[in-house]
């Protein structure tokens, strides 16, 4: 389906960018694995070259404009072009203190620090990461931008209003980019996941009855794994969603959908 494209990845060391990395490569995708450990990615490039695909690997902290663009730039390098870009990578906490997954804090409480380093490496870092692949998108002709939003942007948490706001800014830049960049081709889409990541048992950890309170809301009984979501974005990246554009593909068993 993905046959010689060439695909970034970001996040993708592990969890659900782990899962897009490979089966983009299973498709027969180019994939830049793009995280910020060098174990997780050189594990990755690995794995997918080991079953017979294609894999170059990038240490990128999305949090630095240098590093993104050179991440592009390499996919460039190794791969001739880029084709698809998916935007997974996403950091918690502040700059000086990260954090596993979004910190419970009040409104009222939340610090510019955690503000700030949020949307540096959410949805700036992905803004970033389309404008300096814009050209190869564009180059393309049927370029794929594959951003990710959040169920708690949707139904507004009230203890993750930094994350909150900025996924639904996500969200926004998406469509827009949809709305400008569809008359060359480039469809850009959105998913908000409901999976089972490092980041969702971090929140459970101290109280493991959260997870089971709710999968019995999920209406399909079940926690998705990152594989759900990454066969989500084959699809996405692949020709079948062609004409598909501006839309968020809510991969959550019908958590959002179905209250």
């Amino acid at each position: 389906m993905l046959d010689g494209r060439v695909a970034i990845v970001t996040g993708a060391g592990r969890g659900i960018g782990r899962a897009i990395a490979e089966q983009f490569a299973h498709e027969g995708a180019h994939v830049l694995v793009a995280s910020r450990t060098r174990s997780t990615v050189d594990e990755v490039v690995q794995t997918i070259q080991r079953s017979g695909g294609s894999g170059l690997g990038a240490v990128v902290d999305v949090g630095e404009k240098d590093q993104i663009a050179a991440m592009v730039e390499r996919a460039v390098e190794g791969f001739g072009g880029v084709d698809i870009l998916v935007n997974n990578a996403q950091s918690f906490g502040t700059r000086e203190n990260p954090a596993v997954s979004s910190p419970q804090t009040a409104v009222e409480d939340v610090s510019e620090a955690e503000w700030d380093w949020t949307f540096e490496t959410g949805v700036r870092a992905t803004l970033r990461a389309m404008q300096a692949a814009f050209p190869y998108l564009k180059a393309s002709g049927n370029g794929r931008v594959i951003n990710f939003g959040s169920r708690r942007g949707v139904m507004c948490n009230p203890d993750s209003v930094a994350y909150n706001a900025n996924k639904e800014a996500v969200r926004a830049l998406s469509r827009t980019a949809a709305n400008a960049w569809g008359q060359y081709g480039i469809c850009v889409n959105v998913i908000n996941p409901v999976i089972e990541t490092d980041a969702a048992r971090a929140v459970w950890a101290d109280a493991p009855e959260r997870r089971d309170l709710v999968e019995q809301m999920i209406p399909l009984r079940r926690w998705g794994q990152p594989l759900d979501c990454a066969r989500v974005a084959v699809f996405l990246a692949g020709p079948d969603s062609s004409y598909l554009t501006g839309m968020t593909l809510m991969v959550e068993g019908g958590l959002t959908s179905l209250p």
